[in-house]
């Protein structure tokens, strides 16, 4: 049961390697907790498809504080000047509609 957000997660990891690894440049940290944060999402939705009850709502919600803390993550770059407010937004949206989808699935 591949649910469609497991690829938005993918897609969004995609776009994130270009701005971690210039992150990277300037703070080993941040981009490590990123590169955690964005893939944590992925595994979490990937563990939450094939598991029930509970356990299926916790991954969903692991997965959509990952997204949080991905998002943020990238305020916090974007605020220290490592990359700019615009090139982020392809990534903000898509993080957003993960956070909308996984709200969805752990209220339903």
């Amino acid at each position: 049961m591949a649910l469609q957000i497991h690829t938005v997660s993918i897609e969004t990891i995609t776009l994130l390697r270009p701005l971690v690894a210039r992150i990277r440049r300037f703070d080993l940290s941040l981009a490590k907790q990123l590169s955690r944060s964005a893939s944590s999402i992925a595994l979490n939705i990937g563990e939450g498809e094939y598991s029930s009850g509970g356990t299926r709502r916790e991954r969903y919600l692991s997965a959509a504080g990952s997204a949080s803390e991905t998002r943020t993550a990238l305020e916090v770059a974007a605020a220290w000047g490592y990359v700019r407010g615009p090139e982020c937004a392809p990534i903000m949206d898509k993080l957003d509609h993960l956070l909308a989808v996984l709200w969805r699935l752990t209220r339903g």
